[in-house]
């Protein structure tokens, strides 16, 4: 009996190794190939598209368009590091200082504060699923390093922005710019760039196309923070 359960033991950790060394060697190289090659899709898209075929609704399932890094306007790179994450230029990946308050103020009793940064938001976007389970929050931290080490700041931010939903079935900063604005990301003003940024936190919640007094508030704040951090000169940082 104790004989069967050893190989048993020793068939588990050889196959659990394998597996781990399978993963490891897999998400090294699709993460390095999509330092160059623009990702086609992401996990979130993939899923959403689904779900709507589920219905049997006609394709297109979502709407997402590729916009080039350099022709992202600064104000809305700025926008974004402003609003979502404010430090992307210095940490590698995890801000620490904002776990730290969000600890202390779960520890306080009030609600527990998210602290995802850029680079989290990215893998999470690209790479995975809705949750917050440890199994997908150890994941995520995995892929979040993977970026941090293989791709440049620009390049995180640039497929940030290209992934990102900014309201149901809308992904993406050059789609969501021409089915609320008419026109290409290129073309947005700071207002318009702080106004689609501002939706982020709650793309589900947060209306464009009725822009509530709460996201004209964000974006003025938006604006504001943009300002408070130097301006464009502050992307040099990256």
């Amino acid at each position: 009996m104790a004989t069967w359960l050893i190989r048993i033991g020793r068939s588990f950790w050889r196959w659990s190794r394998r597996l781990m060394a399978f993963f490891v060697l897999t998400s090294l190289v699709l993460v390095l190939g999509l330092r160059w090659i623009d990702p086609p899709a992401s996990a979130f898209m993939l899923r959403h598209a689904f779900n709507v075929w589920r219905l049997d609704q006609t394709p297109p399932y979502y709407q997402h368009a590729w916009i080039d890094w350099e022709h992202i306007p600064s104000s809305v790179k700025l926008a974004a590091i402003a609003g979502e994450d404010q430090r992307f230029p210095r940490h590698l990946g995890f801000d620490l200082i904002e776990i730290r308050h969000a600890i202390r103020t779960y520890r306080e009793g009030r609600r527990l504060r998210g602290a995802s940064t850029i680079s989290q938001q990215t893998a999470k976007n690209l790479f995975l699923w809705p949750g917050s389970g440890w199994e997908r929050k150890a994941v995520e931290s995995w892929f979040t390093l993977l970026i941090e080490i293989l791709w440049s700041k620009e390049r995180i931010l640039e497929v940030y922005l290209n992934i990102a939903q900014f309201s149901p079935g809308t992904y993406g900063i050059e789609a969501s710019s021409r089915r609320y604005f008419g026109h290409s990301a290129g073309e947005l003003t700071r207002r318009q760039a702080a106004l689609l940024i501002g939706v982020l936190p709650a793309p589900g919640t947060y209306r464009l196309d009725r822009p509530s007094g709460r996201l004209q508030r964000r974006a003025e704040w938006i604006l504001d923070q943009s300002r408070r951090l130097g301006g464009e000169a502050y992307l040099r940082r990256l």
